[in-house]
Order: structure tokens, then C-alpha cells, then sequence
């Protein structure tokens, strides 16, 4: 038997690394309004360089001329000469707004009053009771759409049988069915579903994937999911591994009990990032940074660092420190521009909706605001993840406005308003005696190559107060 024996052999490969001041940035992109105000609330505790200014500060652009994981191939006195500029532009119009608004200690209370102050929580039966409002549905469906509300457990799920639910109402149970697509069509995506199979489709459908691998993954093989068989669902997909992997992991990033965060059991604090108000006929959009903490490079510590009796030790510190905030300052602005763009191409979208309501929702997707702002979906997912807009029409999770739409078979996308005009000249042309079921609206729209789950044409049927078929049919 040979002896084992050591050896060197060099490879070469690629392997992306991201730079820790790249990373601290993209979770800064993802941290929502309350959480990146405790993070620098934080930064002000621990670094001395830093402080907050007890007036609102105008915006003020400053262009890095670098990237994050670059700065530090900088040479410390040219970057220093432009913290030391911003510092002083800073400065002056800070005196500036101190001459026309004046400091005093009762408007520090009032904006340390609104600081503390927690909003009244909203439950999840009044989120939705709200949206249900704005559907436009008739006063009948809207009371049957307030019983499939009130039925909701904690966690968002509906775990009475419809037909129970409809038996002990007395209520016809199809209609409920119909106004059961409506409520799962809310926010929270993936609300009001049966079970944890039909939330993870729901939320799966909502975020265009119902046509991908993971869709496939939960309908079809859902037990082997939970047991984490990847290799018997390769094979039984005839997939590769990695494609698997890659599945269960956008699998992995949806919420199972969407209703938790209204639940009683957690201080839910939502606040929202952007505001849309209309002003002249147009609607504007505007960044709610009144929440976040403004702050500045202390003049004092430039001061130091200009005095040549300050020791080198103290030098470099406040050089780190100074540096430090520099980026907290840098990723703040960077942050806050990459929401005002998505959400102004958000609005300039969905105008329909915010003057007629949820019926007017326009197909729209991350990976098209990403193309339009010119950054990438990812960074479009990270900006609205946990983000909320306040709108005329209530406070929507931006990830709300994001609908696939229906994508035909020749690679075109129907807005939803264009179906419901086809399943509307479809039941008009319909055989009274013969009425078209869902099943058969569905295999019809199919043929004429547009793909729409039979849940979908409930839904659309009840927005245009179209009754079930065996309603429709002549006695």
C-alpha cells in the first residue's frame, strides 16, 4: 500500500468578495426606518466625530466620486479636503436656517416628543378591512369578504373550511370562494391562505414566479421540500442540483405567517419611508427623513486635526472616527436617493391606482424599475423590502405595487384590467342556458394563449360583479 504523500498544486478561480464598508452599505439599503434610526442613534453613542444637529437640515448632494469599497485607496488628505469642505458648507447653511428658524428648547421637546412617540398599532383584520374598502366591491361581498376577515387566525391563515364557514352564515359558498381570491389579494402577500402550501404559491404568483421552479417545487413536491430531499427532486424534475438549491432558497425568503407582524405578541412600529400627496393634480413624492437623526462632521475635531500640538495617536484616531462617519453620512444619502427614485417610478406607474383603487393595480415589475433607475433588481429588492408608502389611499408595503401581470404565450405582458374586459365580453356573449364556469373561461383564455390560474378568474368575476355560473343560468 503506497504512503501517503503532501503536495502544493495553484488553481485560479473567481469568487466574489464583498468589501465590508460594500456590505455595512447594502444592509443600511435594507434596514427599514425604525432600525436604521437605532443604528444611528448608535454610531452617535460611539463616535465622537459625529453629532446630530437639533434643526432639520436641507438636502444637500455630495458627490464621493468613488465607490464605498474604493475610498480607502484614497490618500487621507485629499479625502479629509472634502470632508473639511462639506463640513464648512454645512456650517454655513446651518447658521443660515438657525437666522430663519431659531433654536429654542421647546421645539427640541416637540421633536424629541415626536421621536419617542409610538404610533397606535393597527391589527391585521383593520389593515385588510381597509383595503377591502377600496375594492369596490358591492356592500353584499364586502360584508362576505368582512367574515373571511374575521375568520383569520393570528398567523394571516384561514383555517375554517369555506364551506363550513358558508354553511354556518348561510351563504352561498362559491360567492364566498369568489370574495376569498379578493382578501388573498391584500397586503400582507400571502394573507388569508388555507395552508402553508397555498401561502408560499400565493406569495410565489404575487412576485412573478408562478411560472418557475419553485412554484413547481411547492405544488408538486412539498413534502420532499420539508424534508429537504433535494436529490429526489432533481431527479424527479430532471433539474440540476444547483437549480434546486437555487430554488429553495427564494423559497426560503418568504414569510410563512404573514400575519404575525400585527399580531398582539409584537410592538409592530411601522413608519413609512415615502409619502405621496397630490398637489395641483400631481402626484409628488416625498422623503420622510423627519424620522432619521440628521448628522454632521463635528467642527470641533476638524479643529484638532488642524492643530499641529494634537499627537499623532489622537490624529489617527479622529482620522478613523472621522472616516468612520464620513460613510454613515455617504450611505445615508445614498440610501435615502435610491428610495426616492423607486419609489417616484413607483407612483409615475401607478397612478391608475392611486386615483381609482386596488382594480387599477398595473402590472409592474423589480426587474423593470430596476432598468428605468439603472441599478440592479437586487438593489430595487433591498430598497423596498420591509419599506412602507403612505399614499392618499392608505399605507401600502412597497413591495405591494409589484405585480407580474399576465404574460401571454407569444412574450407579452396583459395588463389585469384588459383580462377582466376579456372575461367580460365573454360572459356577455355566453349561452344563458349554458353559462361558462370558471373551469371553462380559464381553458378559453388559455387557447387564446393567455395563462390565468381559475383563482384568478374568481377574483376578476367578483371586480366586475359578475355572479357564478349557476347564478347566471335562465331558469
Amino acid at each position: 500500500m503506497p504512503g501517503q504523500t503532501l503536495s502544493l498544486s495553484q488553481s485560479q478561480h473567481l469568487q466574489m468578495v464583498l468589501a465590508p464598508q460594500l456590505r455595512q452599505s447594502l444592509e443600511m439599503l435594507q434596514l427599514p426606518m425604525m432600525e436604521l434610526r437605532a443604528l444611528v442613534q448608535q454610531e452617535l453613542e460611539q463616535n465622537p466625530t459625529i453629532e446630530e444637529t437639533p434643526t432639520r437640515m436641507e438636502h444637500i448632494e455630495v458627490d464621493s466620486g468613488t465607490a464605498p469599497e474604493e475610498k480607502h485607496e484614497l490618500d487621507f488628505k485629499d479625502e479629509y479636503e472634502v470632508l473639511a469642505r462639506l463640513d464648512s458648507e454645512w456650517r454655513d447653511y446651518f447658521l443660515q436656517d438657525i437666522q430663519h428658524r431659531p433654536y429654542t428648547e421647546e421645539s427640541d421637546e416637540k421633536r424629541q416628543f415626536m421621536l419617542d412617540s409610538i404610533q397606535q398599532r393597527v391589527s391585521l383584520q383593520e389593515h385588510l378591512i381597509e383595503q377591502l374598502h377600496l375594492t369596490g366591491l358591492s356592500d353584499e361581498d364586502a360584508r362576505l369578504g368582512e367574515l373571511i376577515i374575521g375568520s383569520l387566525n393570528d398567523e394571516g391563515y384561514l383555517t375554517t373550511p369555506i364551506e363550513e364557514l358558508a354553511q354556518a352564515a348561510n351563504l352561498d359558498a362559491a360567492r364566498l370562494h369568489d370574495t376569498l381570491a379578493i382578501v388573498q389579494d391584500f397586503n400582507p402577500i400571502g394573507v388569508a391562505a388555507r395552508d402553508l402550501r397555498e401561502c408560499l404559491l400565493l406569495q410565489l404568483e404575487r412576485l412573478g414566479h408562478q411560472h418557475e421552479l419553485a412554484t413547481r417545487i411547492v405544488e408538486h413536491h412539498f413534502d420532499k421540500l420539508g424534508a429537504r430531499r433535494y436529490n429526489d427532486m432533481a431527479n424527479a424534475l430532471n433539474v440540476p442540483i444547483e437549480a434546486i438549491h437555487a430554488a429553495t432558497a427564494l423559497i426560503a425568503s418568504l414569510n410563512p405567517k404573514p400575519g404575525l407582524a400585527f399580531s398582539d405578541e409584537t410592538t409592530a412600529v411601522v413608519l413609512p419611508e415615502v409619502i405621496v400627496r397630490k398637489v395641483e393634480g400631481k402626484y409628488l413624492v416625498f422623503l420622510n427623513d423627519d424620522q432619521l437623526p440628521h448628522v454632521r462632521i463635528s467642527h470641533h475635531y476638524r479643529t484638532l486635526m488642524d492643530n499641529p500640538e494634537t499627537q499623532d495617536e489622537v490624529k489617527d484616531y479622529i482620522r478613523e472616527r472621522i472616516r468612520s462617519g464620513a460613510f454613515l453620512i455617504r450611505s445615508i444619502e445614498q440610501r435615502q436617493q435610491t428610495i426616492f427614485r423607486i419609489a417616484t417610478e413607483i407612483v409615475a406607474k401607478q397612478t391608475d391606482f392611486l386615483d381609482q383603487g386596488v382594480s387599477m393595480l398595473k402590472p409592474m415589475t423589480m426587474a423593470e424599475i430596476a432598468t428605468i433607475v439603472g441599478v440592479h433588481e437586487t438593489t430595487v429588492s433591498r430598497t423596498v423590502s420591509g419599506k412602507y408608502m403612505q399614499t392618499p389611499r392608505g399605507m401600502f408595503d412597497m413591495k405591494y405595487f409589484f405585480t407580474p401581470g399576465i404574460r401571454t404565450t407569444d412574450g407579452t405582458t396583459l395588463s389585469n384590467k384588459t383580462v377582466r374586459d376579456i372575461i367580460d365580453q365573454m360572459v356577455n356573449k355566453e349561452d344563458s342556458q349554458h353559462p361558462l364556469s370558471d373551469q371553462e373561461i380559464m381553458e378559453s383564455l388559455t387557447r387564446q394563449g393567455i395563462p390565468v390560474a381559475r383563482r384568478t378568474i374568481a377574483k376578476y368575476r367578483l371586480m366586475l360583479r359578475i355572479p357564478p355560473s349557476h347564478l347566471r343560468r335562465s331558469r
